[in-house]
C-alpha cells in the first residue's frame, strides 16, 4: 500500500513513518511547504494522512491568522486534490480542541463543537469543509481528533513535568483535582496501521489511551519511572491562580494556558474507534506509555 504522509518530519510524522515501513507499507513524505506539492503529489496513492499543521501556541504569541492559513485553507487545498486524484483514503489529523477547549464529563465524537481558540476554530473549520463534500463511492475521508500525544522524544507538558521531578521540587498543585486523557505514540501508530487494513466508515475519530490520568497521579508515576518519591504539596487554588495570572504578564514558566493543561479535566472517549475495530483495548496502557515516555527523557 502507498501511503502519503504530509508533516513526516515532525514527531508524529517520524513515528509513523517508521511503523508504516516496518509493516512493510510504501511511504512518500509530501512537504506543503513546497510551492510544487500538487505537481508532486504521488499519482499511485493509495492514502494520504495529513499531518502538517500549526500546532497550539500556549504562549499565545502566534498570529491568528496563521492558524487558519496552515491548519484551514491548506487542509482544504489538499482534500480538493484528494478527490481529483485516484487515492482512496484520506486521513486529516485534527484535535479534541477542534470540538472543546473545555470538557465537562466525557469527550465523544456527537458532541456539538464549540472550540474558542484560533488553533480549535481552524481544526474545525477544515473537519466542517471535508464534512461538507459528498464522496465518491470508492473514497473515505476520516477524520482524526487525538488528545495530547506523546513518547520518546516529545518534549511538551510532560517534559516540563519531568524537570520538576528530577530536581527533586515538590508538586505544588495537588490541590487540583482532576482526570486527562493521554495519547501514547505507540497506540496511535496501532490505531492507523487497523484503520489502514480493516473496512472502516468514514467520519470523525477520538484517538485516547484506554484510561484517563490525574496529573497528581501523573506526577507520582513520573516519580516511579525515575526512581524517586513523590513530594505533593496542597498550596491554595487561589494563590497558584494568581501566579498564573502574573506568569501572563511576565511570560513565566506557569501562566493561565499552561496551568489550565495541568490542572483541568479533559477526558476523552476512544470507544467508537476502538467498536469500528472490534478492538476491547489498546495494546499500551497510560501508565506503561508515560513511563516509556519519562524513561526517554533521562537517555
Amino acid at each position: 500500500m502507498n501511503v502519503v504522509i504530509t508533516g513526516a518530519s515532525g514527531f508524529v510524522g517520524k513515528n509513523l513513518t517508521e511503523y508504516l515501513k516496518l509493516k512493510d507499507y510504501q511511504i512518500t513524505a509530501l512537504s506543503l511547504r513546497d510551492e510544487n506539492w500538487k505537481k508532486n503529489f504521488p499519482a499511485n496513492a493509495d492514502v494520504i494522512i495529513h499531518l502538517a499543521g500549526k500546532a497550539h501556541d500556549t504562549s499565545n504569541t502566534s498570529d491568528d491568522n496563521e492558524y487558519y492559513k496552515i491548519n484551514r485553507d491548506l487542509t482544504i487545498e489538499l482534500f480538493n486534490t484528494f478527490l481529483k486524484s485516484g487515492t482512496k483514503n484520506f486521513f486529516y489529523f485534527s484535535s479534541v480542541k477542534a470540538a472543546a477547549d473545555r470538557v465537562d464529563g466525557i469527550l465523544t465524537e456527537d458532541v456539538k463543537a464549540n472550540p474558542y481558540t484560533p488553533y480549535g476554530k481552524s481544526k474545525k473549520e477544515a473537519e466542517e469543509y471535508i464534512l461538507s463534500k459528498d464522496l465518491p463511492a470508492d473514497k473515505k475521508a476520516y477524520i482524526i481528533r487525538p488528545c495530547m500525544i506523546h513518547g520518546p522524544g516529545n518534549k511538551g507538558n510532560l517534559n516540563l513535568l519531568y524537570k520538576i521531578v528530577k530536581k527533586g521540587l515538590p508538586w505544588p498543585l495537588t490541590a487540583f483535582e482532576n482526570k486527562r486523557s493521554f495519547l501514547n505514540i505507540d497506540n496511535l501508530n496501532f490505531l492507523i496501521d487497523q484503520m489502514l487494513t480493516k473496512d472502516v466508515s468514514s467520519g470523525i475519530y477520538n484517538f485516547a489511551d484506554d484510561d484517563a490520568i490525574s496529573t497528581n497521579e501523573l506526577i507520582k508515576t513520573i516519580n516511579s519511572a525515575v526512581g524517586k518519591k513523590a513530594r505533593l504539596w496542597n498550596i491554595s487554588k487561589n494563590m497558584i491562580e494568581n501566579v498564573a495570572r502574573l506568569g501572563d504578564k511576565l511570560h513565566l514558566p506557569l501562566n493561565s494556558e499552561r496551568l489550565k493543561k495541568l490542572t483541568e479535566s479533559y477526558v476523552v472517549s476512544n470507544q467508537k474507534i476502538k467498536a469500528e475495530l472490534n478492538l476491547k483495548s489498546l495494546p499500551v496502557t497510560v501508565q506503561e506509555g508515560l513511563i516509556k515516555t519519562i524513561k526517554s527523557f533521562t537517555i
